[in-house]
């Protein structure tokens, strides 16, 4: 049975009729195609899409919806619809019993529909159950539903109006009531349900609206608009942003990497299990000497065959995100295949205009059709876009967490292969690159795919001659693969001076202190500026590069277009070339300039990808810390706390060993003291005992928690109360007591909000001393069975030491009971030890209590006789106990938050709330409208220190533009813009010249002056390639330019800057500025700023030709225009700042992960890597939670954009088809084809637009370190200091004061001192006493706000900074070193010899050392120089000093973390070496200054007394009991 009979008994009905649909002024189709195809499409596609759509829901439940009258209407109207289809069946049924004949798709298709409408409304039901709030699968069903009913509805009442008596009544009625239903069943379907019970967006504060809007809003991201809007209005705030969907959040993402990272790296390692430990055995083999050799080799054997497979980071990614990835390659492939619906509709428009007998409704079709089909490929793509960005997203935030978390356990040997900025840049630039990736990684198979179609079509309309195209197009494939190549070999070796540079800007900026006091800011501008040059270096070579390629990209298509026109018109002269095979033509090589351009920059994106998957991949894989190195279970039946058996320990596997032989029993609740000397292995130990050592063999056990200070505290950037509670929770008592105990209550007197005061970066506005206490107190708050102590007693005062032996540490202190290790230098303490370990060499030689090793009279008795200095009497020590404690009650209450040299209160130079607490005086600033202190949000504001970066909100200002224009040069600039010009006339010239080759008529079959025409089309493609290479190198040339200035500046400008603005401005914002922001103008802005250009030329070009070939369209372009600007400027407004507030929260991530690496041992040992974690995700989430609206809001933009250019190609099309008899096939074909450009060129302006607006705030952010605060100049032009000066080093100081901000009191003041060339002075005082503001004072760091200081009659206010700084030595307090070569770092500027450094070195005590090292002089110090002990840093500063050897010396209490014999060379050294110097020493062990001509004795900022040691002990006053307390009286 045929189609026909199915539709009619007879076969009237024909299924297809061309005259009835096509060949006629009024289009319809038969009703046998209305009854079956219009009915049974819709069917079809629910019923294809309804088994797998359940089974998604099935997988996806996001919980139950209740009943709701949006979800009862669509029941009901299911239902309706499903009655109406079987009242036309029973309608057949009846019929047929009346013995009427009617065909069989009457009652077919009313059965078939009825049973899908059935479907559709289960179906509903299903995703209420389910919770889908709006579903794109219904929605399309109806959608198709209603136009194939619609095209029924119009035959209907033509047929109606035309044959009334063909009309059965009863099944038109039952249509239009199915009609109106359907319509009703759309609209209903376009409205979203109410969130699921039990959904997160129900607890959310401020839920993502993405997850409850309408599909339709989804597809055209119309959801986005409320916060757009918002924008608009008013600058966002990060309180406006949503939170992040579910899905999106790191606590989802980065298990599923870590999962597959995991399963990859388990099924590497299975092998390798048996060689890793083969090594051991043979070390061991090598010692007892009894091996055989050829185990050894087996074993090497053995590990280099399994060596070669590496775990796949790629696969780990790929199984974590490729599934929901795979999404956007189907959209793609639509994508692709809709791009050549635009030439075909072209084609046919073109013999449209050409056949006049054509019906006019045909043009209108094909109009209708190219705008649908133009706004189907916009919706399409933009959600492939957002579908690849989500990815690129989640991405980020998944190598984020995996290379955060991994951080938290490598060993120290991997920790030291990478620095930290090198591992900061993981995070950064190499995560980035994956997110930049993840957008273009399906054009590696899209490209080809739209390159092979267009070909085909292109074969179609010119035949072979296409070859010749496709010739050009393969020659320039290997051109541009030559240039990815080279232009990978300089991205690596600009990422190494870039990793160089930001490393070296990192130590500059940690130690600018002492930069400042020893004046070598020039001797590292230098190096940077080096270091930079060699940066730009590559990047003008890949500059040059650049423009080759943006040539060969800009000419391929022309070149493509030239050799197939010429070698079509050439081959055959009967070949014309008219306008429907030139434009289509056209439109087709535009399509393939796409891909053709892409597939390079995709490959050279994979290639750096693969770079930074690689480096990745090493880091991920780097060794971790054996968790079992050291034992926790308990041993039973042992009262050991701690036990090591045969214990040999190293750094790395490769090293060798720094501990040796080690074997310690340590009883339960013992207090044990080690000792030795500077280097001997005391910190290794305690390592060792943490696990962070690696164990090569032996076992180590410790019971119960452990808790840890360093050596160096370790203070994060938190309230001074956080870093105490280190994520415990608060107990008042215990807390009291602790900080009590610890001798921070002072402190807390003196810091502006108490213990809510934010301490800055690495502690800066805290003293050595403060440091020292708030980390020991974090120890002692956590409660711990066991407490490692690594000298926490060196940086603090004598007495405030004393105390906290006597209430911590020592028998009776707040820690008795617990297993306390104490490494320290002090000999005081060592008597109340149970224990004592004297380590020489990385060996442990002697153990015992105090008395049993005085009698042994060995190394310990030795080293003891030599140092210690005479115990005071029991007795005295009691009543001084006593007397202490009412010392601290009035004495250690100073006026001034300052110890040490970090001021307490140091606040942003205008914060709105600054309060300054001054001693118990306290001054409201103005901006705070003297509202009293006690109010809320008082001590939370107090205690603000350090800024946050700031957003600048507003549109950018033309004058950054300006600068920008101004750093490369003006005649640049303007030169630049006249190149682009010139390309895009004579690209539009060659194209209209082609519109009027194709309009030559035709004689005999052949066109004349074909040569001509061709000779000038040739011409004038050439003179653009000219152009477009000479632009290329001019704007790269410009930024390279722009951005040397740029950087020189900022770098000379932050050198230049106070020491205030580095105590305030987190590293982390200036690192930024250096890597960042310097990046973006490096190789950023100059690229945005080529396609910026171009696109304008673009759009601006197709608008001038498209109203030249219809001229109507000027009545649509300026409304279109218009709309289109103000959206532009609207999503700008929005966009802008979503931007920047998502560069503001990027900082906190990466500071927050620098900070965690130098405390990672820290965090190791209080076990709290848990919370670390997760405090790194929250701060991702905080990031990603700005930076998912911004990329809503660029597809938001696009949609509306491309609709724009999509209505521009619509009415260009309508306005030709309506002039058809007046317009030429060439004007037209030329107006379509550019406006077919148009949307793409438009949403690129947009695009680039905003992304330049957003990239030049780049330069708005460097150029800003221009307007702050400067100190003095370094070097006077006119200076009048003689060549020797000081000479003498007689130093007076009249009625000199400073103070440390602007509205607080003077720490210091009235201080009249006089002291005499080369006499030795020292400053003593409490705590806070002002000691260190008198060194600054001296050094300018901070300028005197009263009084003078004159050296040898000069007013040193008078000088340069660097004259006076370069003329006088300080020792500073905290031993920096910077990474490079120990010379560099004694003699940056080489202003000595060899010989000199060497008798330098000789002098410190470090000659033995230096000439032991494998490279002498030139030995790497590594970052911080931790490959150097405490006391060996502090002796090169030593040094350092004796190399410069000026007639002034300032000692800051350099003896701190030094051990007693050491400390005694430093001091005889001094002694002989600066004999004849003037030496002032601030100190806290005052033996050291027993022998000093005279003591100045400060105190609450003021001169107390001023005499020789001698005198100050007979007057019993404040010296006398400092002596006392420190046992010399």
């Amino acid at each position: 049975m045929g189609i026909d009979r199915f539709c009619s008994l007879d076969g009237s009905d024909p299924f297809w009729d061309w005259n009835r649909t096509w060949h006629t002024s009024s289009p319809d189709l038969t009703q046998c195609f209305q009854n079956t195809v219009l009915v049974w499409v819709p069917c079809v596609y629910l019923w294809v899409c309804a088994p797998f759509y359940c089974l998604y829901l099935r997988c996806h439940d996001r919980g139950y919806i209740c009943m709701s009258h949006l979800n009862k209407a669509k029941t009901a109207v299911g239902l309706l619809l499903w009655i109406v289809c079987w009242a036309d069946v029973f309608y057949s049924f009846w019929e047929r019993s009346q013995g009427i004949a009617m065909a069989p798709v009457y009652l077919v298709s009313p059965t078939i529909l009825g049973i899908t409408m059935l479907l559709a409304t289960f179906l509903g039901q299903y995703e209420r159950m389910k919770g889908v709030q709006s579903s794109g699968v219904m929605l399309n069903f109806w959608l198709v539903a209603v136009v194939c009913a619609t095209v029924t509805f119009r035959s209907k009442i033509l047929q109606a109006l035309d044959e009334a008596s063909s009309v059965s009544v009863f099944r038109y009625t039952t249509f239009y009531i199915y009609y109106f239903l359907l319509l009703v069943s759309f609209l209903l379907s376009c409205l979203s349900d109410k969130p699921p019970h039990f959904s997160q967006a129900v607890k959310d504060p401020n839920p993502c609206p993405e997850s409850g809007a309408s599909f339709l809003s989804k597809i055209t991201f119309w959801w986005i608009t409320g916060l757009m809007i918002r924008g608009y209005k008013r600058p966002l705030e990060e309180s406006d942003l949503w939170s992040l969907n579910e899905e999106d959040r790191s606590h989802r993402v980065v298990p599923q990497l870590a999962r597959r990272w995991d399963n990859e790296c388990s099924k590497v390692k299975r092998p390798l299990e048996t060689t890793i430990y083969s090594p051991k055995r043979s070390v061991r083999g090598e010692r007892k000497k009894d091996a055989p050799p050829a185990e050894e080799a087996e074993i090497l054997l053995v590990r280099t065959a399994q060596k070669s497979r590496e775990p796949s980071l790629l696969l780990a990614l790929c199984l974590a995100f490729g599934p929901y990835f795979l999404v956007s390659t189907l959209y793609k492939i639509i994508h692709d295949i809709l791009m050549f619906v635009g030439p075909e509709i072209l084609r046919l428009l073109i013999r449209f205009v050409n056949d006049s007998s054509a019906p006019s409704w045909q043009g209108y079709f094909y109009t209708a059709l190219l705008f649908v089909c133009t706004c189907v490929q916009t919706l399409i793509l933009q959600r492939y876009f957002h579908v690849c960005f989500v990815t690129g997203m989640r991405l980020r935030t998944a190598i984020v967490g995996a290379v955060y978390k991994k951080a938290l356990v490598i060993t120290s040997a991997a920790r030291r292969t990478s620095t930290v900025g090198e591992i900061v840049n993981l995070m950064s630039v190499d995560a980035q690159r994956f997110m930049d990736l993840i957008t273009y990684i399906n054009m590696i198979w899209s490209a080809p795919l739209q390159v092979i179609l267009a070909l085909y079509f292109l074969w179609q309309n010119l035949g072979p001659s296409v070859l010749a195209g496709v010739a050009v197009m393969v020659l320039m494939v290997p051109l541009n693969a030559v240039i990815a190549m080279k232009t990978k070999t300089y991205q690596v070796a600009q990422m190494k001076s870039k990793d160089n540079r930001i490393k070296l800007m990192n130590e500059v900026l940690n130690g600018i202190k002492v930069l400042k006091l020893y004046a070598w800011e020039l001797a590292f501008k230098d190096k940077v500026s080096a270091i930079r040059e060699s940066e730009l270096r590559v990047l003008k070579k890949s500059a040059y590069l650049g423009a080759m390629s943006t040539f060969t990209w800009v000419c391929a298509p022309f070149l493509v277009a030239l050799s197939t026109f010429a070698v079509y018109v050439l081959v055959d002269e009967k070949n014309v070339l008219d306008a429907q095979k030139a434009f289509v033509s056209l439109a087709l090589f535009n399509i393939l300039r796409f891909p053709l351009n892409m597939l390079p920059m995709v490959i050279s994106s994979m290639v750096q990808a693969s770079v930074s998957l690689k480096r990745l991949r090493v880091f991920l894989s780097h060794e971790e810390l054996d968790e079992d190195s050291v034992e926790r279970k308990a041993i039973t039946g042992a009262s050991d706390s701690i036990r090591i058996t045969d214990g040999t320990f190293s750094w790395s596997r490769s090293d060798a060993p720094s501990l040796k032989r080690i074997c310690v029993n340590i009883p339960e609740g013992a207090l044990v003291a080690v000792v030795g000397h500077v280097g001997s292995g005391k910190s290794s130990l305690l390592s060792a005992l943490l696990g962070e050592m690696h164990k090569q063999e032996g076992s180590v056990y410790v019971k119960g928690s452990v808790a840890y200070v360093p050596q160096q505290a370790w203070i994060q950037n938190a309230t001074l109360r956080d870093n105490i509670l280190f994520g415990h929770e608060r107990k008042e008592s215990w807390y009291q007591r602790v900080v009590e105990a610890c001798a921070l209550l002072p402190d807390l007197e003196i810091l502006p909000a108490g213990d809510a005061t934010e301490i800055g970066e690495k502690g800066v506005n805290l003293s050595g001393g403060q440091k020292q206490r708030v980390s020991l107190a974090r120890a002692v708050y956590c409660d711990s069975a066991v407490y490692l102590l690594d000298d926490p007693l060196s940086a603090v005062d004598a007495h405030v030491g004393k105390h906290i032996f006597e209430k911590v540490i020592g028998p009776q202190g707040v820690l008795q009971g617990r297993t306390r290790v104490l490494v320290t230098h002090g000999l005081s303490f060592l008597p109340q030890a149970d224990l004592i370990l004297v380590m020489v060499d990385g060996e442990i030689t002697e153990v015992g209590s105090y008395t049993e090793l005085l009698g042994r009279q060995g190394a310990f008795a030795e080293f003891l006789r030599t140092y210690a200095s005479t115990e005071q009497g029991e007795e005295q020590s009691e009543q001084w106990s006593v007397m202490e404690e009412v010392e601290t009650e009035d004495v250690n209450i100073p006026k001034r938050g300052q110890e040490n040299g970090g001021p307490a209160v140091l606040m942003g130079q205008n914060s709105q709330s600054s309060v300054a607490v001054t001693g118990s005086a306290k001054t409201l600033s103005k901006s705070d409208g003297g509202k009293a202190d006690g109010k809320k949000g008082g001590p939370l504001e107090v205690g603000k220190l350090t800024e946050a970066d700031k957003a600048n909100t507003g549109r950018v200002k033309l004058s950054v533009f300006w600068e920008y224009m101004k750093a490369i040069g003006l005649c640049l600039s303007f030169l630049s813009a006249f190149l682009f010009l010139s390309h895009h006339v004579a690209s539009l010239g060659s194209n209209y010249w082609l519109s009027l080759w194709t309009d030559d008529p035709v004689i005999n079959g052949t066109q004349p002056y074909t040569e001509m025409r061709l000779g000038v089309y040739g011409a004038l493609g050439l003179s653009q390639g000219i152009a477009v290479f000479c632009y290329s190198i001019s704007v790269s040339f410009g930024g390279i330019l722009a951005s040397r200035y740029l950087h020189q500046t900022m770098l000379y400008n932050v050198l230049r800057s106070p020491m205030a603005f580095f105590e305030r401005t987190p590293s982390g914002n200036l690192v930024n500025r250096f890597a960042k922001e310097t990046d973006t103008i490096d190789s950023v802005i100059p690229s945005i700023i080529k396609m910026f250009m171009g696109s304008m030329f673009n759009v601006l070009g197709s608008c001038l030709v498209i109203l030249l070939a219809t001229p109507l369209v000027a009545v649509i372009i300026p409304p279109l225009g218009l709309f289109y600007f103000f959206v532009q400027r609207f999503y700008v407004a929005s966009s802008r700042q979503m931007k920047r507030l998502e560069s503001v929260s990027r900082s906190p991530v990466y500071s927050h992960f620098g900070e965690t690496l130098q405390g990672t041992s820290v965090i190791r040992a209080f076990r709290e890597q848990d919370r670390f974690v997760r405090e790194s995700e929250h701060r991702v989430d905080r990031n990603q939670k700005a930076y998912y609206p911004s990329i809503v809001a660029n597809r938001w933009l696009a949609v509306r954009l491309e609709f724009v250019g999509n209505c521009i190609v619509m009415f260009a099309a309508l306005f030709a088809v309506v002039a058809r008899d007046s317009l030429s096939p060439g004007i037209m074909g030329l107006s379509i084809s550019y406006a077919l450009q148009v949307t793409a060129s438009l949403n690129w302006l947009v695009r680039m637009s905003s992304e330049l607006e957003t990239n030049i705030v780049a330069v708005e952010r460097v150029k800003e370190y221009g307007d702050t605060e400067k100190e003095a100049e370094w070097r006077l032009e006119h200076s009048t200091l003689p060549q020797g000066w000081p000479t003498t080093g007689h130093i007076e100081i009249r009625n000199f004061g400073l103070r440390y901000r602007e509205d607080l009191e003077l720490a210091i003041r009235n201080i009249t001192v006089t002291i005499e060339g080369g006499e030795k002075v020292g400053i003593v005082g409490r705590t806070g006493a002002g000691k260190s503001s008198l060194t600054l004072g001296l050094f300018r760091i901070i300028e005197a706000a009263q009084g003078e200081i004159c050296i040898d009659g000069v007013d040193i206010a008078g000088l340069g900074l660097h004259e006076l700084r370069s003329r006088i030595t300080i020792i500073p307090q905290d031993p920096v070193l910077f990474s490079g070569s120990l010379r560099m770092n004694l003699d940056p500027f080489d202003a000595y010899s060899d010989q000199e450094v060497w008798s330098a070195l000789e002098l410190a005590h470090l000659k033995n050392f230096v000439s032991g090292l494998p490279d002498k002089l030139n030995h790497e110090c590594s970052e911080g120089g931790e490959n150097l002990s405490l006391g060996q840093r502090q002796l090169v500063c030593l040094a350092r000093a004796l190399l410069r050897k000026t007639k002034i010396l300032v000692l800051d209490e350099a003896t701190a973390a030094v051990d007693l014999e050491t400390d005694n060379l430093i001091q005889s050294t001094i002694r002989s070496q600066f004999e004849d110097c003037t030496v002032l020493t601030i100190a806290h062990r005052l033996n050291t200054i027993m022998d000093y001509t005279r003591v100045l004795v400060l105190d609450k900022g003021q001169l107390a007394e001023f005499d020789s040691p001698a005198n100050l002990i007979a007057k019993k006053g404040i010296f006398y009991r400092m002596a006392k307390d420190s046992g010399l009286v």
